[in-house]
Parts: structure tokens; sequence; C-alpha cells
């Protein structure tokens, strides 16, 4: 089946939307950019909840909108949960579900409840009122009730905003859950780096209604040309393996294609692939390789490229095996090591550092 296909206008209170971008069938996009941005204006286009947006979104070979066609939201088989969940309070959970399951139309395969509730951890739930959940509770049923539905696409704005740093932590291991599960394309809305770094294939970029990049996550996170790499939270995200452990130190020891790194032990078995985000900041830099040191990570880099951070910092882009890492250090240090594209040297990181 083909993806989805879009190029739409919208001008909405003094907002212009111009957005053109595809969408892969499987996987999940993050949509990312900064407040005002247009992320959720643009979901609602592709729901069709905004009759005057206009241009053309094409998904699966059938047009969803065009000049003189539009399907009403209904027709389009989109899932979409918002960053409230929506739950009727006049039911249980088990009867908000049972709603999505009795709206599937397609022609599709049906999800049953029982999977879904085991996906999503809400087999203890199903008896309980609705207003005596968790958010993070909620937001699962919410999540659980859109797939019921059986969509072609599922759209997700922002469904962790409400939640404190406890009860994102709590929702996250289901989100991948249904990441490995799920054959269904979805689109991401959120803030967070760390939630994005997690959860997504892809990144589409947006500021001031304009799509500025749309590419595989891994590379548009180390690109210098985008705002992305500037941002506080900078870093590169590597996919990595489970190589052992060190029971003595409590480390675990991951392998990827650019060497190994130690990180303070973590609860999977070898083998097991994981996916490792390292800030920029937290990348620091050596001609030589160190005698003695308190850093376990040592791997051997080279330059790619060097922009401009702000005054006092620049930003150095390093390749490390097959992978690329993000380093941000002074100007001083820069003009001290003497460095340019082709640099041979070596990238330090602190095991207590990582993500």
């Amino acid at each position: 089946m083909a993806g989805l296909e879009a190029d739409i206008r919208l001008d909405k209170g003094g907002f212009r939307l111009r957005a053109g971008f595809e969408l892969a069938t499987h996987g999940i996009t993050a949509l990312f950019g900064p407040s005002g941005s247009g992320k959720s204006l643009l979901l609602r286009c592709l729901a069709g909840l905004e009759p005057d947006c206009r241009g053309h979104i094409r998904f699966g070979g059938r047009d969803w909108q065009r000049p003189g066609r539009f399907l009403p939201p209904h027709r389009r088989r989109v899932g979409f949960v918002f960053q409230d969940s929506a739950l009727f309070p006049h039911l249980d959970v088990r009867g908000n579900l049972l709603y999505g399951w009795r709206r599937h139309r397609g022609p599709g395969p049906r999800l049953a409840l029982e999977q879904v509730s085991g996906w999503l951890g809400l087999d203890p739930l199903l008896d309980r009122d609705c207003l005596h959940l968790s958010g993070g509770e909620r937001q699962r049923v919410a999540i659980g009730r859109a797939l019921l539905a059986g969509p072609d696409l599922l759209l997700m704005d922002e469904p962790l905003a409400a939640l404190d740093h406890q009860g994102r932590a709590a929702i996250l291991p289901y989100l991948e859950r249904l990441h490995r599960a799920l054959a269904i394309p979805v689109v991401y809305v959120s803030h967070d780096l760390e939630e994005i770094a997690r959860l997504a294939d892809r990144l589409l970029l947006l500021e001031d209604g304009r799509v500025t990049g749309q590419d595989d996550l891994h590379a548009l996170c180390t690109r210098l040309d985008l705002p992305l790499a500037h941002l506080d939270q900078a870093g590169a995200v590597i996919e990595a393996r489970v190589a052992g452990t060190d029971p003595r130190y409590r480390l675990s020891r991951l392998s990827f294609g650019g060497g190994s790194i130690e990180l303070p032990l973590c609860p999977h078995p070898p083998g097991t692939p994981l996916r490792l985000r390292i800030l920029a900041r937290d990348v620091s830099l050596t001609l030589e390789r160190p005698r003695a040191t308190s850093i376990l990570n040592l791997l051997p880099a080279t330059v790619l490229e060097i922009a401009d951070d702000n005054p006092a910092q620049v930003m150095v882009r390093l390749r490390v095996g097959d992978q690329v890492l993000l380093s941000r250090i002074t100007r001083k240090s820069r003009d001290r090591l003497g460095l340019a594209p082709g640099r041979a040297l070596f990238a330090q990181v602190k095991a207590v550092a990582l993500l």
C-alpha cells in the first residue's frame, strides 16, 4: 500500500500553513517544532477536521482530498489521540474500549479487545471507572479505543503533554511496545526530544507553518544546518545492542557500529537491541588517547563538520565507525586543538551521562 502524500495550505486566524511531505506506510513519524509552528493544525488537516484546508492529501493510493473532493473524517479511517484523553465518563474502561471496537468499519482485520488491552497493560483496569484513573492510565485507554476502531493511520497530538515526569516514564514502555506491534503508520507530535528519540523512526520538522526537514531520525538529529542540532538537548541517537554486563561494577556494555560503550547496568539480557541517546554536551574531545582518566568511553572519531553554535561555543559533527555523534565545545577548545574536517581524534563520553 502506498504511503501518505500531502501538499496542503490553510490560512486560519492569521496563521499560514504551507506543508508538503510524504510519510511511509509503517513506523512512527515524529512531528517536531516550536510552539505555534502548526503541528496540531497539520494533524487536524490530515484528519479532515479543517474543511477550509486546500491542496491534496492521498493515502494508500486513495485521494482523501483534492480540488473538488474532500472526504469527511469518518471516511478517512484515522484514529486521533488528543492531549486530553476525552474518555466517556459514563462508561468504564471496558465500555470505552468497546466503543472503539464497535466503530470499526474497514475491510482490514479487526483487533481483539484482549489483544489491545494486553499491549497497553489495561487488563487490571477493565472494570474501573474512568473518573478514577491516573492521567497515564486514561491516555492508555484513549490509545486503545483509537486502535480498536481499526484506523489506517493513527495521529497522536502530544498524548503525554499533560502528564508529569513520572507519568510519562510510566507510559513510554507501552508506546514502545505498540511501536513494535503496530502495522499502521503513526504521526506523533511532541515537544520532548527524549520522547521522540525513544519512539520515532523518522522526523518531520515544522517551523512557521512550513516543513524545514524530513528524514530518518538519526540523520536529522545530527544535521548542523537545522535548529534541532543546536538546542540545549541536542544529541545523537545510536542503535546498539547489549553485549554483556559487569556485575562487579554494575555496568552494561553496549556494542554498535562505532565500537562499544559502557553505561550503568540496564535490566536487559545480552543481545537485546537498545537505543542510546548521547547528548552533545556530554561528549568531550582529545587528540591523544588519555593515559589515566575517569571517563570509561573513549571512541576513535573523525571530524566531519564544525558549525557555530552560539558566540562562545561550536558544534562538532563526528564520524564514529558507521555512526555520527555531536560534541558541543567552546570556540577556544576548537582553536587550541586545531580542529578541522578530517582531523582524527577521540571522543570521550561519561558512562553516567548516557540515556
